[in-house]
C-alpha cells in the first residue's frame, strides 16, 4: 500500500469544520485517529494561542511533541509556507533557525518547501542542517524545472495541483509528473489536489500507484459531496477508493 498522508488542518480558519484541529492536543488526537484509520504520516500547520499559523519554535515544538506522544513512530511534518510570515522571507528563515533550540525529538521529521516561493534554497539547507527532511512542493512545470536545476535532494516530491478547474486537474498533474520524469528528478512522488480536484487526484494517484494525501486541509466533504466527521473519516474514504 502506498503512502496516504493525513493533512490535518492547513490554513483553514477556526470554525471552517467542527473537527478542525488547532491546538497541540487537538492535532495529537486528530493524528491518532488518522493513524488508526490508515494514515502513514501526518502534515500539520501548528498555530499560536490565537489560532493563527506559526513557525515559531514554541508552537512547532509543542505541536510535534504532542503528536509524537500520542502517536509514537508516526512521521510528523509541517508547512513552511511563506504566507505564514506574511511573505517575509527573513522572518521565515529566522523562525526556522529558531528550531535549533528544540530538542531533536521536538523537531518535525519533514517540512514542505514550495519551489514557487523566494528563499526556498536557503530554507532547504537550514532544514537539512537541523536534521529535518524536505518535501519539495512542486505546483507547476516551471517548479519542476527549478527543482531539477537545484540538484537538491528531497524525501519526496509533492506534486500539488493548486487552484484551477477540476476538469483540467489530471492533465495538469500529468504535465508536471512527466516533466519531473523527463528531467530525472529523484525522489518518490506524492500527488494531491485541493478543494474541487482533491478527490479526482486521490483517485489518479491510486491509478498511478503514487502516494497521496487527504485531510481537512485539502477538502471538507466526501467524494459524493456529503459531510465528513473529520480527518480520520477522509482517510478511510481515500483508502476505500484504493482497494
Amino acid at each position: 500500500m502506498t503512502m496516504i498522508k493525513a493533512c490535518l488542518n492547513g490554513s483553514r480558519a477556526p470554525g471552517d469544520h467542527p473537527a478542525l484541529p488547532l491546538t497541540p492536543l487537538e492535532l495529537a488526537e486528530a493524528a491518532r485517529e488518522a493513524r488508526e484509520a490508515g494514515a502513514s504520516a501526518v502534515h500539520t500547520h501548528p498555530r499560536d494561542e490565537t489560532g493563527r499559523e506559526s513557525l515559531s519554535a514554541a508552537h512547532i515544538g509543542a505541536a510535534v511533541r504532542a503528536v509524537r506522544r500520542a502517536c509514537p513512530g508516526l512521521p510528523v511534518g509541517v508547512s513552511t509556507g511563506l504566507w505564514i510570515t506574511g511573505g517575509d522571507v527573513d522572518a521565515r528563515r529566522a523562525a526556522v533557525l529558531g528550531w535549533a533550540g528544540l530538542s531533536p525529538q521536538d523537531r518535525p521529521d519533514f517540512a514542505s518547501v514550495n519551489l514557487a516561493e523566494p528563499g526556498f534554497s536557503d530554507l532547504w539547507h537550514h532544514l537539512r542542517r537541523l536534521g529535518v527532511d524536505v518535501e519539495a512542493g512542486v505546483w507547476s512545470v516551471d517548479d519542476a524545472d527549478t527543482l531539477a536545476g537545484t540538484g537538491l535532494e528531497c524525501v519526496r516530491v509533492l506534486v500539488e495541483v493548486v487552484g484551477g478547474s477540476a476538469d483540467t486537474a489530471v492533465s495538469r498533474a500529468h504535465a508536471v509528473l512527466g516533466r519531473l520524469d523527463e528531467l530525472a528528478v529523484p525522489g518518490p512522488r506524492l500527488l494531491h489536489g485541493e478543494e474541487e480536484p482533491a478527490w479526482i487526484l486521490v483517485d489518479e494517484a491510486g491509478h498511478l500507484g503514487l502516494a497521496t494525501r487527504i485531510g481537512l486541509e485539502d477538502v471538507l466533504h466526501s467524494p459524493e459531496g456529503g459531510p465528513v466527521d473529520g480527518n480520520a473519516d477522509l482517510v478511510r474514504l481515500a483508502l476505500a477508493r484504493r482497494v
